[in-house]
């Protein structure tokens, strides 16, 4: 069971990324006007790192339990409910609560934790 909550953990977090990833194209970015047009790249850039760094974090928490080593869970557990929960408290403050994600972020981490 505990191998089930941690892949569903990963899903969760495969499925937030694209999600704040596909909103930052066609939401977020459309309405906003950076000067200059580099520094609106960078911004874009950044905001797209964090989604490849979710799926990749997601990616882990699927293969953990195929792996090993109880160590390499242990850490993988530890590092991305600290990850996440990071971000989720950060969507929580800047929007005031009124965005759904801090709720999907902080599901991942329950289920990882759950399934550690």
């Amino acid at each position: 069971m505990r191998d089930v909550l941690l892949q569903c953990s990963g899903l969760a977090a495969i499925a937030v990324a694209v999600i704040h990833g596909a909103l930052g194209e066609f939401k977020v970015f459309p309405r906003m006007s950076i000067e200059p047009e580099r520094l609106r790249t960078l911004i874009r850039l950044v905001w797209q790192a964090s989604t490849a760094a979710w799926i990749g974090g997601g990616v882990l928490l699927v293969a953990a339990p195929w792996m090993q080593s109880d160590s390499a869970r242990h850490w993988i557990v530890i590092t991305l409910a600290c990850v996440f929960t990071f971000a989720a408290l950060a969507n929580a403050w800047a929007t005031r609560g009124r965005h759904f994600g801090w709720m999907a972020l902080s599901a991942v981490v329950v289920m990882a934790v759950a399934g550690y």
